[in-house]
């Protein structure tokens, strides 16, 4: 965070939330980031994501490596990993993470920070890879695997030695694909009032699922049901139903 009014309030949401902060850097040399978002007629957002800003250098503070040795779970980008200062630290955490930790790789191909080094390495670092539809022939075309869904899925899968894709296709619902099988739930209508956190809540539920033990169908009605209340509520991190949070 930057140390300016933007990382306190940040900082202070963390504290309502109960989270440990103690290894969150503050920057003082560079602001906070922060992200221009403008919706469409139908709720879905374009980004336009500022540069120069503390996330941009992320440090390897005293304390990541024990950290990352007792994680259970880690979810990392792309984005995150257009600088070099803050690519050296992510990779430093994921290579310094316990065997049983769970790697997600939550792809987000924004304006032109990625491209197939950064993608491919983190595929390699990764148990499960998260994308969306729109980034699907992206990266297809990118490390050279199949543009067809069913193809690609099993590319991917295979070449990296993952556990699961999980693919999001916004209305037309979503696909998890494990070594053992395919679960795929249709859309689900609700009154949208905007997308923005409905990919990372989904994220989050497959996480929490995976976590938990659960099969894969369980996990992704799971999944599908809290992005798909997040779309019925403004902002990426509204407060979720008690039967939405139990695993």
């Amino acid at each position: 965070m930057g140390d300016d009014e933007l990382g306190r309030e940040i900082l202070a949401r963390l504290d309502g939330l109960g989270v440990n902060r103690r290894l969150v850097a503050v920057d003082a040399d560079h602001p906070t980031g922060t992200v221009s978002v403008e919706l469409d007629e139908h709720g879905k957002p374009d980004f336009t994501i500022h540069t120069g800003v503390a996330w941009d250098f992320i440090p390897d503070v005293p304390g990541l490596e024990e950290l990352a040795a007792r994680t259970d779970a880690v979810c990392f980008g792309s984005l995150a990993q257009r600088s070099e200062v803050s690519q050296a630290t992510i990779r430093r955490f994921l290579e310094a993470a316990g065997n049983g930790c769970l790697r997600v790789f939550d792809i987000n191909l924004r304006q032109h920070y990625f491209d197939a080094e950064i993608i491919a390495a983190s595929l390699g670092h990764a148990d499960v890879l998260k994308l969306n539809d729109d980034e699907l022939p992206v990266v297809a075309d990118l490390l050279s695997l199949p543009a067809d869904e069913g193809p690609f899925l099993d590319a991917v899968l295979r070449q990296y030695d993952l556990t699961l894709v999980a693919l999001t296709k916004g209305a037309n619902g979503s696909v998890l694909r494990s070594r053992d099988g395919t679960s795929a739930v249709p859309g689900t209508r609700v009154n949208v009032a905007d997308t923005v956190g409905a990919g990372d809540s989904f994220t989050g539920a497959v996480v929490m699922g995976l976590l938990a033990g659960w099969e894969l169908d369980a996990i992704h009605r799971r999944a599908n049901d809290v992005a798909a209340y997040v779309c019925t509520q403004s902002g990426a991190t509204p407060d979720l139903p008690e039967h939405l949070v139990r695993f």
